[in-house]
């Protein structure tokens, strides 16, 4: 009995010594470089640069290009897509914003007792549960921590950098990885809204054309 409990107590040590031995980062501005595979988007790429309150996240796949920059100045953001030649700037309001992530806003993740090393990070496994009744995994690195926790709504309520993660859309499923981190100082001017060159939509005008109204 006494051996099992010295067993046990052993391996609750040496979890804790597994996140324990790496200070925590508090990240307040970086690139983050993840690949996507699943089908029709093997080969695709989502980065992500956050600064301050600021962020832009990049998707680019054989299919085209779509950017999501929120500027904290202005308190709104825009989405870019870049599709078969075409260009289109959907506006937010700030309302506009947190309507569009409030799927996630309830999102509860359940800390899991397994750990995985992943391209030399340090991850703890969660499981994450949606309103709705959908779950999914994500393995994150707890030493690992944006200051900016809106860059992403899915992660708002994560404890550390999402590092893998598989994202269900329809009946397909995708899986997102990180390949890198980058700390250099990320230019202001990614988060600036282009002034011309894209047909401007509103928020409210594009969901009501995906509704087909």
């Amino acid at each position: 009995m006494m051996k099992n409990l010295i067993g046990l107590f052993l391996m609750s040590a040496l979890g804790f010594g597994y996140f324990s031995a790496h200070a925590q980062k508090n990240i307040a501005e970086a690139t983050f470089v993840y690949n996507i595979k699943g089908q029709g988007l093997n080969g695709a790429s989502t980065t992500v640069y956050i600064k301050g309150n600021n962020s832009r996240t990049e998707m680019v796949s054989v299919l085209g290009k779509e950017i999501t920059i929120f500027n904290s100045k202005l308190n709104r953001a825009v989405i870019l897509k870049e599709f078969s030649g075409q260009k289109l700037m959907i506006t937010l309001t700030s309302e506009n914003w947190k309507s569009k992530g409030k799927m996630y806003n309830n999102i509860k993740f359940e800390l899991t007792g397994v750990y995985k090393t992943i391209g030399g990070y340090n991850t703890r496994k969660a499981i994450a549960k949606m309103e709705d009744g959908k779950t999914f995994e994500v393995f994150y690195a707890p030493d690992l921590v944006p200051a900016n926790t809106e860059y992403d709504a899915t992660f708002s309520n994560l404890p550390g950098l999402a590092i893998e993660y598989e994202i269900e859309s329809g009946n397909t499923k995708f899986t997102y990885s990180l390949v890198k981190i980058d700390y250099d100082p990320v230019p202001v001017s990614l988060f600036d809204f282009p002034a011309s060159g894209y047909r401007k939509m509103t928020y409210e005008e594009n969901q009501n054309l995906k509704k087909g109204n």
